[in-house]
């Protein structure tokens, strides 16, 4: 049950990362073409928070 508990709040978190991530790379943008680190940075808490929703998903 231990697991379970830090998987949600892992998969909350990295939710909340994406959403930083996906703002860093608007901002970005507005001061012209954005290096390619903030470009795909969003892409690592996504991959992440596919495993962890499935994972969740499957559980119930």
């Amino acid at each position: 049950m231990i697991l379970h508990y830090w998987i949600r709040q892992s998969h909350r978190w990295l939710g909340i990362l994406l959403t930083l991530t996906i703002l860093a790379n608007f901002v970005s943008m507005t001061f012209g073409p954005a290096p390619l680190a903030i470009v795909y940075a969003p892409l690592v808490p996504l991959a992440l928070l596919v495993f962890s929703g499935l994972y969740m998903f499957f559980q119930r």
